[in-house]
């Protein structure tokens, strides 16, 4: 028969479950009507391997909820054999004996000894039984010699062991022995209020003293602390403070020879709630905390039920610091419920329950209705909703808008509070292509509704950015492009390269490629020709801005004939080359200009020079990307010349180091 005491407002139905599974009522089982379960006949059922053994526990429900009782754990009482039998010992007279069995039963079997047949008496101070099977006899004398068995018994059998011989030497004379510690504490693990006997039996000539002590220096103490035998250490009705290591000594008399064992006390605690939450009354639309702390040992787990089932967090429902504190946020009516923290650890569970209670009154207004919203821009997105009724308005002080980006937590949202005449508003600096979930909630003097339907919007997207690209000379006939991906995934489309000649526009192409291509190799172009490339990346909504550079196949001769590649910026030596010819045509042009205006009677030949500093090596220019000379110096230089006749010259192409340009 299991138990389940309810208290509540009636009516309280009762359920119960085994293993989390409902228990089927019937001949076999029946709940009585003070919900107590009566299992008749219970048993294993060998033919479906079925049991009945399990973790049961009991579910109240009522109008307001349901609850759900810790576990009970009912198991088939069992005796199996022995895991170990007493073993045959020749011990000298006036020496000490220790004799052992173990079985594990289902409760724990009670283990009594007998000597040739016969129940071991026990009143002879010189025997001592342990609970975990252990005999010890000290000061043996031959009497104590005979055949021993340990009968083990509980509610399901009784078991015998096989015998054990304990012979008793006489020696002719004493032989002095060191102390040797026969059998040292184990290590043990118990709940508090439960009894630790810790065994520790030692032998040598003359008989060695038995003292205790803690690792940690502290003491013992004397309360609930006995001593069985002439040495086991007893502590009923343990504490955690008795948890720790404890040091048997045995010890020769008159002298400082000693042996020692250690041997780990842990002694555990159920949980215990140190704060525990409590039933809460709020309206629909706000917010409310539920706090639950336990202390035990080991550190208790904790979790919560909703009306009996596990919690899963969601939107407006938060677990945080280690389970300790349940968050309900825009409490709805689905979220009026009974909530329970369940404390565990190996030692034990515990629960505690509060309700939340929503206590929304007529005085309140209506939740907003008909909220809608239209993407205006790449950052703008206008919302609308319905003018309630003229009852409904004059309760309303005003509406609250809440937005956040989709995915994000509630600590992102924002809000923005609007006139109680205005059913239109514009969120304005937003992101674009970025979609945002946002609701309405209306405000009395008293409180706010319920809030809106939760719609979702996205912005607008702009245009992507303007692509960096470069170029490369393969020949005097192909060039590569290759450009950087933007960082931003879902911005672009793809990419539009176009190019044409420079002295021949009838030379052009164009190309368009998926936004994971970044390279591409443009060939059968005129020989040694100058071509503007220009690259723009665009989206569904248009193009972005377009990079353009001027490059110049005359260098692929150049390469040919050096027999490398030249991998620099190609559109650097088109413009350093240019930048050349614009100073000579300036040059002229001054040189023209004073001429005539001085008048003077003898020709002067003027000049201008163009210097820049070079760069350290020929490799550094001809890098990736190349390289623009740091500095660019224009100086003229005018000397007097006998010939009265100006000659032009015109420049012929040549190579500038390490420009093939």
């Amino acid at each position: 028969m299991l138990d389940c005491q309810v208290k509540g407002e009636g009516p309280i139905s009762i359920t119960w479950r085994r293993n989390s599974v409902p228990v089927a009522t019937g001949v076999r089982a029946t709940v009585l009507g003070n919900g107590t379960l009566l299992i008749r006949n219970f048993s294993k059922r060998r033919e479906s391997n079925e049991t009945d053994t399990g973790e049961y526990d009991c579910a109240a429900q009522n109008r307001y909820g349901m609850l759900i009782s810790r576990k009970a754990r009912v198991l088939l009482a069992s005796l199996p054999k022995f895991l170990s039998h007493p073993e045959s010992v020749a011990v000298d007279e006036g020496g000490v004996a220790r004799v052992t069995c173990q079985v594990n039963g289902i409760p724990e079997a009670n283990i009594t000894w007998q000597r040739d047949r016969l129940p071991l008496s026990t009143e002879d101070p010189r025997y001592t039984l342990l609970p975990n099977g252990v005999l010890q006899i000290t000061g043996v004398r031959r009497t104590d010699s005979g055949l021993f068995r340990c009968v083990a018994s509980n509610i399901a059998n009784t078991r015998y062991s096989h015998e054990a011989q304990l012979s008793v030497t006489v020696a002719g004379f004493r032989i002095y022995r060191e102390p040797v510690i026969l059998s040292g504490p184990q290590n043990l693990t118990i709940n508090v209020h439960q009894t630790a006997i810790l065994e520790c039996i030692a032998t040598g000539n003359p008989r060695p003293i038995v003292s205790w002590s803690r690792l940690d220096g502290r003491s013992i103490g004397v309360e609930g602390i006995q001593v069985l035998g002439t040495g086991n250490l007893m502590i009923s009705d343990a504490t955690l403070q008795h948890s720790g290591v404890y040091v048997c000594s045995a010890n020769r008399p008159g002298s400082r020879s000693r042996r020692t064992a250690l041997g780990r006390l842990v002694v555990q605690a159920p949980p215990e709630f140190v704060q525990w939450p409590q039933s809460v009354s709020r309206p629909a639309g706000s917010s409310a905390v539920f706090s639950c702390t336990a202390s035990g040992v080991p550190e208790p787990h904790l979790i919560w039920l909703k009306n009996g089932k596990l919690l899963t967090p969601s939107g407006n429902v938060k677990l945080t610091n280690g389970n300790t504190s349940l968050a309900i946020t825009r409490i709805t009516p689905e979220d009026e419920a009974i909530y329970q923290c369940i404390a565990e650890n190996s030692a034990g569970t515990n629960q505690a329950s509060a309700r939340l209670a929503i206590n929304q009154g007529p005085e309140l207004p209506e939740a907003p209705a008909g909220l809608q919203a239209v993407a205006l821009s790449s950052s703008s997105l206008q919302l609308t909703w319905e003018q309630p009724t003229e009852h409904v308005s004059q309760q309303i002080i005003g509406y609250v808008l809440h937005i956040r980006r989709l995915g994000e937590p509630d600590s992102a949202e924002m809000q923005e509070a609007v006139s109680k005449t205005t059913f239109r508003h514009e969120f304005n600096n937003l992101e674009a292509a970025t979609t945002y979930s946002i609701y309405l909630k209306a405000y009395s003097a008293l409180g706010g509704s319920q809030q809106s339907n939760t719609i979702t919007a996205t912005t607008q997207g702009g245009v992507p950015s303007s692509p960096s690209f470069f170029t490369k000379v393969l020949n005097q006939t192909a060039m590569q492009v290759y450009w950087e991906l933007p960082s931003k995934p879902g911005t672009l489309e793809g990419f539009r390269l176009e190019y044409h000649g420079v002295s021949n526009p009838g030379v052009q192409g164009q190309e368009t490629f998926p936004g994971h291509i970044n390279t591409h190799t443009i060939s059968h172009l005129e020989p040694a020709a100058v071509y503007e490339i220009q690259l723009v990346a665009f989206n569904g909504n248009g193009d972005g801005l377009a990079n353009r550079r001027l490059v110049s196949l005359a260098e692929g001769r150049n390469t040919a004939a050096a027999g490398q590649t030249c991998n620099c910026d190609q559109s650097d030596g088109s413009t350093s080359t240019l930048l050349v010819g614009v100073h000579s045509g300036l040059a002229c042009v001054l040189c023209c200009l004073l001429f005539i205006l001085l008048g003077y009677r003898r020709s002067l030949f003027c000049r201008k020079e163009v210097s820049w500093e070079a760069p350290p090596t020929l490799n550094a220019v001809r890098g990736a990307k190349g390289h623009t000379p740091e500095s660019i110096e224009l100086s003229q230089r005018c000397d007097s010349a006998p010939p009265p006749v100006m000659v032009m010259v015109e420049p012929t192409p040549s190579v500038l180091p390490g420009n093939n340009g």
